[in-house]
């Protein structure tokens, strides 16, 4: 039997490497043999850090009785989640046909197409508590297909269609809310909150993120978003030594979670509670921003540069495998053991919110450190992540890039991170690199008219995927994290504000003009395009804040020549745009077509700020009583 996953980038799939499962990685060899010996396909969809994942893979997919009843009547393709997100979120579209009970591992049957006609997603060795064991969903799949084939393949065909027509659907262009629908939206989520422990239904429980975000994006929300955010701080959810958030928690009061912590929510909560100290001042908002950013650089960056995606829920402790068990522990007890593991792949754009929050965290908290630490993050994917054309890729895991393509959540968050640190360490360079991310996407899009959304990633969608029929045209659900859509037209709508360029602004309202309508009906689903919304209906208000250029242009210099405290003042300002330049770094942004800094200059050499509105800017200030007086904020 080939060992086809034992040089994969994905740690998931090398773990996988050695079962007696003829595992195929993702791809068109898979289909062909499928083809080949006229049997349905068996699609695996994990990642490193998933818990029952691991319960799985021990109980079957390392059984080698399993395996020798799996391999001949079957062709078995394991599937990282997070390598290949497209994937994944086909199929688990296509199981939602099949189990309302979705999650990973993603157990998936499809035919040699890749047409999907079963699904679900653990199943154990041995039927319990009225579920199927996986033998047992062998067989039944085995029989299905050798006695009711053109049951199967016509099931197959209507809920591909099926899919097609949501997907079209989906991407019905509506007005965008008005700020009366926008606070409707916060209302609703009001209702969902649970006044005993905070954070929204009852359990599971997510931090939710985006859905944060939007909250703290108009005085409505605050107050929520605050309250929801102290409590997560004093939860179960919250490691208290490495200062990480979990998952998510499988008790209404945060308690007995699910102890992988991931790079996406930790880098959207280090934002999170920056901004809600932005908003109140509160020493806790501080304090667990500065343990969540602790997690980041001391856990989950890269010698290389760059931070891996997880870590995983489960250690090994007294020879065996336990999740949970070492976060269990008190400090002096996890010093003499053997941390989990993390799934040190770094993917371009989970590494986009990371920097993002790291840069705007670093100038909110005055962190010099995290800027630096986001800058060389930057440094790292801008040399291994981007190709030659200037087209991303998606995956590395130290020296090595995956096959796998960047789809527009990595161009979307990447291109927003590089405009964050722009504004942040005020590097014109990011800039630039940031707008001919935005502008391949957009250019994607325009050679495609049949497209409804003005932005692609260059090069396509998973040709696989687009082979079988399955590929989404726009895929705009966010759960836990902004949705490519989203990243996207969130970094044009930013390049505008910089730029002046209409084109930027249009393309972002059209893209939310996409999922307006399901986004007010269901807000808890889509916080990240929300807060664009909020965004886009607020007006385009910036502030430029112009240091002399005999220091470096990063916001640590320029606060060692801030004596009149302007910088310190303008750090916590709420204006939508906030921007950080040295004086020579300015007029390298306005020659670089980023008009927001045209004649941007210091007065008497002091720190200088220019408070703007629709590109009209008032009178420059040097102190901060004059920034706080002036009016429009």
């Amino acid at each position: 039997m080939a060992n086809r996953l034992a040089d994969a980038i994905s740690p998931y799939l090398r773990a996988h490497a050695d079962n007696p499962v003829d595992w195929f990685p993702w791809g068109p060899e898979a289909f062909a043999e499928a083809r080949r010996r006229d049997v349905p396909v068996l699609i695996s969809i994990g990642y490193a850090t998933c818990h029952w994942c691991h319960v799985m893979a021990r109980e079957s997919f390392s059984d080698p009785a399993l395996a020798a009843e799996l391999n001949p009547r079957f062709v078995a393709i394991k599937v990282d989640r997070e390598e290949h997100p497209e994937v994944d979120a086909a199929y688990l579209t296509a199981a939602s046909a099949f189990t309302d009970n979705l999650g990973w591992p993603l157990t998936v049957f499809a035919t040699p197409s890749g047409r999907a006609f079963f699904a679900g997603t653990y199943f154990p060795p041995l039927p319990v508590g009225g579920r199927a064991s996986f033998r047992q969903v062998l067989d039944a799949v085995e029989d299905a297909w050798l006695q009711r084939r053109d049951q199967v393949e016509s099931d197959a065909g209507r809920v591909a269609a099926a899919l097609a027509a949501a997907s079209e659907a989906s991407t019905a262009a509506s007005d965008l809310p008005d700020g009366r629908a926008l606070d409707a939206a916060i209302a609703q989520l009001a209702t969902a909150e649970d006044p005993q422990f905070g954070g929204f239904g009852t359990a599971p429980k997510f931090p939710v993120a985006p859905v944060l975000g939007f909250l703290q994006s108009r005085p409505a929300g605050h107050e929520l978003a605050a309250r929801t955010l102290r409590r997560m701080a004093d939860s179960p959810l919250r490691d208290p030594v490495d200062g990480g958030f979990f998952r998510y928690a499988t008790r209404r009061d945060w308690g007995d979670p699910h102890y992988e912590r991931m790079l996406y929510d930790n880098a959207l909560l280090l934002d999170a509670y920056a901004t809600a100290w932005q908003q109140t001042g509160q020493a806790w908002a501080e304090q667990t921003a500065d343990g969540v950013a602790a997690f980041l650089l001391g856990v989950l960056r890269r010698p290389g540069g760059g931070f891996a995606s997880a870590q995983d829920s489960e250690s090994t402790i007294d020879g065996a495998r336990v999740e949970g068990e070492y976060y269990r522990r008190p400090t002096a007890e996890r010093a003499r053991l053997d941390p989990p593991p993390v799934d040190a792949k770094v993917l371009t754009g989970w590494n986009g919110l990371a920097i993002s929050a790291l840069a705007r965290a670093g100038r909110i908290l005055d962190r010099p450190a995290w800027i630096v630490a986001a800058q060389e993050a930057a440094d790292t994917l801008l040399d291994r992540h981007r190709r030659a054309d200037g087209t991303l890729l998606r995956v590395s895991l130290d020296d090595r890039v995956s096959e796998a393509g960047a789809t527009l959540e990595d161009y979307g968050a990447f291109a927003g991170s590089l405009l964050e640190l722009a504004l942040a360490a005020g590097d014109p360079a990011a800039a630039s690199a940031a707008r001919d991310l935005v502008d391949l996407c957009l250019d994607a899009a325009a050679g495609t008219p049949e497209r409804s959304c003005p932005f692609e990633a260059p090069g396509g969608g998973d040709p696989v995927l687009a082979a079988t029929g399955l590929a989404v045209q726009v895929d705009p659900s966010e759960g836990a994290y902004p949705s490519g859509l989203s990243a996207m037209a969130s970094a044009a709508h930013t390049l505008f504000l910089l730029t002046g360029e209409r084109r930027y602004e249009r393309a972002a309202r059209e893209a939310m003009r996409l999922v307006a309508l399901p986004a007010v009906q269901t807000p808890s689903a889509f916080g990240a395009a929300l807060a664009l919304m909020a965004r886009l209906d607020g007006g385009a208000e910036q502030l430029v804040v112009v240091t002399p250029s005999a220091g470096s242009a990063t916001n640590a210099s320029a606060a060692s020549t801030d004596p009149e405290g302007l910088v310190r003042a303008a750090r916590r300002h709420p204006a939508p745009l906030v921007a950080f330049a040295a004086e020579d770094a300015a007029g390298a942004f306005a020659a670089d077509g980023f008009e927001l800094y045209a004649d941007r200059r210091t007065r008497d050499g002091l720190p200088t700020a220019y408070l703007c509105r629709d590109f009209v800017c008032r009178l420059p200030v040097t102190t901060p009583d004059a920034l706080e007086a002036a009016p429009g904020t």
